[in-house]
């Protein structure tokens, strides 16, 4: 199956509250067959970003748009985009059916969709059980199932991992990525480093309200190195030379080769009659770029400790006028 997913695009995005500023000059764009991390620390402006790529909240300034039209103006949003932004966000004392039958009679969706649905994530069994006695991947699970109702063109989902069991998280990264390589346009705010990492083509992360890096996992992974240590890693790096590999010292007396093919270092050691007593490849850890870029970056409210709660109180208030 092939679908034409929409570049979802974030230009100069500005929201304030007050003297609050929750975005500050956002922009950044999701690709069509790709599964791009929202990255942030609490309190950074991922869910106001959201919110207003959503028409939920509307910007001080700046456009959030989908493949160029807001959300507002799309004319079926359920069919072009999929959104599950909390786990919480159904009545209680509904089945998981009922709520996804509810959501899909708004579209003119069929119930066959609602059951193909709940068998695809993986809750038949719970589908006629109350939804307030769902466990919180179940409730991921089923706010899934809601946003994949019409078969949206672009997916977007706020912490989906959040309750999911080892198990729950792999079948959710696979899942992501065979969505993506259907053509759909993926975006998922996480806070799971380690996951974004071997989920995510592509990460956007922001601090304070700002943008401070976006890129492909791999260009903020940096250059692949190799770790080894010999006998001789003076020689051994003199050796690396001359089959053009770059390396330098590294800690415990190891040296950090500029390549990832550990059979050729093992092949330049062997050639130097170096003995090799370790060998291993290394990438770069996102999660300490993560830190390295938003350290420092919490949270400023202001001069009145107050205003926090006020953002929130604005927030909400704002969404009740748009419901």
């Amino acid at each position: 199956m092939t679908v034409q997913g929409r570049p979802l695009e974030v230009r100069n995005l500005t929201k304030r509250f007050g003297g609050f500023v929750a975005v500050d000059d956002v922009s950044f764009e999701v690709r069509p067959g790709r599964v791009t991390g929202f990255l942030g620390p609490n309190g950074a402006g991922k869910t106001t970003t959201l919110r207003m790529l959503l028409g939920l909240v509307s910007p001080t300034a700046g456009t959030a748009t989908i493949g160029g039209t807001p959300y507002r103006d799309l004319p079926s949003p359920l069919r072009t985009v999929g959104a599950a932004l909390e786990a919480t966000s159904f009545h209680p004392g509904r089945s998981g059916r009922d709520h996804l039958r509810v959501l899909a009679a708004t579209s003119g969706i069929p119930d066959s969709r609602v059951d193909e649905l709940l068998e695809l994530t993986g809750i038949p069994a719970a589908a006629r059980k109350r939804a307030g006695g769902y466990s919180m991947g179940m409730r991921q699970r089923l706010g899934l199932a809601g946003a994949l109702l019409g078969d949206p063109e672009v997916l977007i989902l706020d912490e989906p991992n959040n309750g999911l069991d080892p198990e729950g998280i792999r079948w959710m990264r696979n899942f992501l990525g065979h969505l993506a390589g259907e053509g759909r346009t993926i975006l998922v705010s996480s806070h799971m480093l380690s996951e974004v990492q071997q989920t995510a083509d592509d990460v956007v992360i922001i601090a304070n309200g700002r943008l401070v890096r976006q890129g492909t996992i791999a260009e903020l992974e940096g250059t692949p190195t190799s770790f080894v240590r010999t006998s001789d890693p003076d020689a051994l790096a003199g050796a690396l030379r001359l089959a053009d590999v770059t390396s330098e010292v590294a800690e415990g007396g190891g040296l950090l080769a500029e390549t990832d093919d550990l059979r050729l270092v093992g092949d330049v050691a062997l050639r130097a009659g170096l003995p090799v007593w370790e060998l291993t490849a290394r990438r770069g850890d996102l999660e300490s770029l993560f830190f390295a870029l938003t350290d420092g970056t919490s949270r400023n409210y202001g001069t009145d400790p107050s205003e926090a709660p006020a953002v929130r109180d604005a927030q909400q208030g704002q969404e009740g006028a748009n419901e």
